[in-house]
C-alpha cells in the first residue's frame, strides 16, 4: 500500500508551526500569558467548533489567542500536551485512542469519556463536559460503485478491497481509527493508498472522478447527502463514542477560575449531531466559521449580547 510517513517531520513541525503562528521566535510555553490559547485541527469543521468555544468565551471577556487550522493530532496532541496551546475541541474516542492506545477506547460513550479523563488527567489536562454531537470516521463510496459491488457494510468491501484505491487525508495509514484500524478489524488491505483531505473537496473530488473508490469522510459533513454518497455501515463497530469533547490544560482553570468550564460547558450542552451538520453545510456553502459560530451562539442565548 501506497503511503507517506511524516512521524520523523512532527516534532520539527510543531515548533515551527507554533513559532511561525505567533509571529516570533519558537514559543516555549501559552500557560502564564492573560489570554487562553485557543487551537484546532486542519479541517473546517474542527475550525468551527474553535470558533464555537472561543467566541463563548471572548462574549464573558476572556481574551483569545487563536491557533487554527494548526494540523493534525500528531501535532495538536503534542502542542496541548506541552502547554503551547491551551484548548483544543477534541472527539473523545479519537483523543482516548491518541493518547492511551486503540485498546483504550470502548464504544460506549460514558465508558469513553471516563477513560478520556483517567488519561489526560495525567498529562495535566482537563476533558469538559462532552456535547451531545457526535463526529465518527465514516468510509464512503459513490451510489455506482455500491451498486456495481452490492455495498452496504464495511464486511462487503472484503473480497474486493484489494482491487481498490482509498482516499483519505496524510495520518490515515498511521491511524487505529482508519487504515490500520480497517485492516485489523475487518482485514481489509486495499490495493493503493491516495493522500487528499480530511474529508474535504479533495476528497470529495477524487471519489466523483474514480481516482479513489473509497474515502474517508466524517459521518457530520453535509457533502454525504449533497453528493449521493453511500456511508458504509461499521458493522464490526470499529468507530468508538466520539462527542465533541473540549479539553484544556488544568493550568486555564487555576488561573481563570470555574467560570471558563461554565462556559465552555454551555455551549457543549446545547450542540447536537443535526446542528453540527446544519453548520457544517452552511461552511461548505461560503460561510465562515466565525460567522456561522456567531450566528449559531447568538440564537442560543451564547453570543456577544449577553451581559
Amino acid at each position: 500500500m501506497r503511503s507517506i510517513r511524516l512521524s520523523v517531520l512532527l516534532p520539527v513541525t510543531l515548533s515551527l508551526v507554533v513559532g511561525c503562528a505567533r509571529g516570533s521566535a519558537p514559543v516555549t510555553s501559552a500557560l502564564e500569558d492573560d489570554a487562553i490559547t485557543v487551537a484546532s485541527f486542519d479541517f473546517p469543521e474542527s475550525v468551527l467548533l474553535a470558533e464555537l468555544y472561543a467566541q463563548a468565551l471572548e462574549a464573558r471577556g476572556y481574551r483569545i489567542d487563536r491557533q487554527t487550522d494548526l494540523g493534525p493530532r500528531e501535532i495538536v496532541g503534542p502542542a496541548l500536551a506541552r502547554g503551547l496551546i491551551e484548548l483544543v475541541p477534541e472527539y473523545s474516542g479519537s483523543a482516548l485512542a491518541f493518547f492511551s492506545g486503540p485498546e483504550a477506547a470502548p464504544p460506549q460513550r460514558g465508558a469513553t469519556y471516563a477513560e478520556l479523563e483517567r488519561s489526560l488527567a495525567t498529562r495535566g489536562i482537563v476533558a469538559m463536559r462532552p456535547a451531545p454531537a457526535q463526529d465518527h470516521n465514516g468510509f464512503v463510496v459513490t451510489e455506482a460503485t455500491a451498486a456495481r459491488y452490492d455495498l452496504r457494510t464495511l464486511s462487503d468491501l472484503l473480497p474486493i478491497a484489494d482491487t481498490l484505491t482509498f482516499g483519505g487525508p496524510t495520518e490515515c495509514p498511521r491511524r487505529p481509527l482508519c487504515l490500520q484500524g480497517l485492516e485489523r478489524t475487518y482485514g481489509l488491505d486495499f490495493g493503493g493508498f491516495v493522500s487528499l483531505d480530511a474529508g474535504g473537496p479533495l476528497t470529495v473530488a477524487a471519489l466523483r472522478s474514480g481516482d479513489v473508490q473509497v474515502g474517508l469522510m466524517f459521518t457530520s459533513s453535509g457533502a454525504i447527502d449533497v453528493n449521493g454518497f453511500v456511508l458504509l455501515e461499521d458493522d464490526r463497530h470499529l468507530q468508538p463514542a466520539e462527542n465533541v469533547t473540549p479539553v484544556l490544560r488544568r493550568e486555564v482553570l487555576e488561573r481563570f477560575g470555574p467560570a471558563v468550564r461554565s462556559i465552555l460547558d454551555a455551549v457543549s450542552i446545547g450542540l447536537t449531531t443535526n446542528q453540527l451538520r446544519q453548520l457544517n453545510a452552511a461552511v461548505a456553502d461560503g460561510r465562515s466559521p466565525s460567522q456561522v459560530a456567531a450566528q449559531w451562539l447568538d440564537e442560543n442565548g451564547l453570543g456577544g449580547d449577553v451581559g
